[in-house]
């Protein structure tokens, strides 16, 4: 009996233990899970809140990129405003004895944008205005967009304000390059050409392009952003004069903003249609056919087709070369090319 009853006893303690120890476990897996449900929903909440603050970073940086567009934007509309503000005081100006006036103290109004070179060597045109009117003429210049063939005929081209008349030692107007074709080698290119004097082209636009046309022959990184705006005055067919911009990269060797006003000593000239009064000794005619075509290598003195009795170069005493326009040392006098070639001088260099 009393065997049977320890085996009782025995049987029960063994069965309380296990019940005991089972629901330890079924504790413990409980408390398993509840971890790994706790686990996974702080994973998820975590790559919920990452992809929310990523995509709160994106919104911010879109945010920003349109922020600092409509900053680009306004400041290219002001500089724009005061370009044009700039052109009409220009074309307000009357000339006072000065041909060539310095605007802003001589410094160019580019923006450090208009001076980068991530675009390379370039050039535009302004498309002509509603009058057939030039506009304007931009340019990244360098060797890589000078002319390595001839010159060709730019007679094709009739400018506003073409009204030509012979008048002593030549004729009065020249079809003028807004950038000369030394530096960029355009030719009949309406929207590179306006009506000039021959005053106006040489020597006061052609020094400032020989001084720029120089600087690039040094070497094949150098180069220039240039600007050139013929300024009318409402609509008159001849332009008032021209504003002229450069400025060398990286340094200062060229730097310069200048007005030079389209006039001619000794004639009256009409704005509004080109024509122009220079008294008796005035013969009104189109120069010839033949006279448009010359395109020799000299003509570079004067950026229209002209013969070399009508190119007026400058000359020293005792030189043994002609020049576009006074450098350097020396008492220079001016002179036609014709009468220069008859006494065997050269063609500088440094000009041509």
């Amino acid at each position: 009996m009393k065997k049977k009853m320890k085996k009782w006893a025995l049987s029960a303690l063994l069965l309380t233990g296990l019940i005991t120890f089972g629901g330890c476990v079924a504790d413990k897996t409980v408390e398993t899970s509840d971890t790994s449900v706790s686990s996974s929903v702080i994973k998820e909440s975590t790559v919920d809140t990452s992809s929310k603050e990523k995509e709160e970073l994106a919104k911010k940086e879109v945010e920003e990129k349109v922020k600092q567009a409509e900053i680009e934007k306004k400041k290219k509309e002001e500089q724009a405003s005061q370009l044009k503000n700039q052109v009409s005081d220009l074309a307000n100006l009357e000339y006072e004895g000065t041909q060539t006036i310095n605007v802003n103290d001589g410094v160019p109004s580019f923006s450090d944008e208009e001076l980068s070179l991530s675009n390379g060597a370039w050039e535009i045109y302004g498309d002509l205005d509603g009058l057939n009117r030039a506009t304007s003429a931009n340019a990244m210049l360098n060797q890589s967009l000078m002319p390595t063939g001839k010159r060709e005929s730019i007679s094709s081209v009739t400018p506003t304000g073409w009204k030509n008349k012979k008048i002593e030692g030549g004729y009065l107007f020249n079809r003028s390059h807004l950038i000369g074709w030394a530096l960029a080698g355009e030719n009949a290119n309406w929207k590179n050409l306006i009506t000039g004097t021959r005053q106006l082209n040489s020597p006061e636009m052609l020094r400032h392009e020989m001084d720029v046309k120089h600087y690039l022959e040094q070497n094949s990184d150098n180069y220039v952003r240039y600007r050139v705006t013929p300024v009318f005055r409402g609509e008159e067919l001849l332009a008032r004069g021209v504003q002229m911009e450069a400025q060398s990269i990286g340094n200062d060797t060229i730097k310069f903003n200048v007005y030079i006003f389209n006039i001619q000593d000794g004639i009256d000239l009409n704005y509004a249609d080109g024509s122009s009064s220079i008294g008796e000794r005035a013969q009104e005619n189109e120069p010839s056919q033949e006279e448009h075509n010359n395109t020799n290598h000299e003509s570079l003195a004067n950026d229209n087709d002209s013969s070399d009795d009508m190119n007026q170069v400058f000359v020293t005493p005792t030189g043994k070369k002609y020049h576009t326009h006074a450098h350097g040392r020396g008492n220079f006098t001016p002179s036609t090319l014709g009468e220069a070639k008859k006494k065997g001088l050269e063609p500088c260099n440094i000009c041509y």
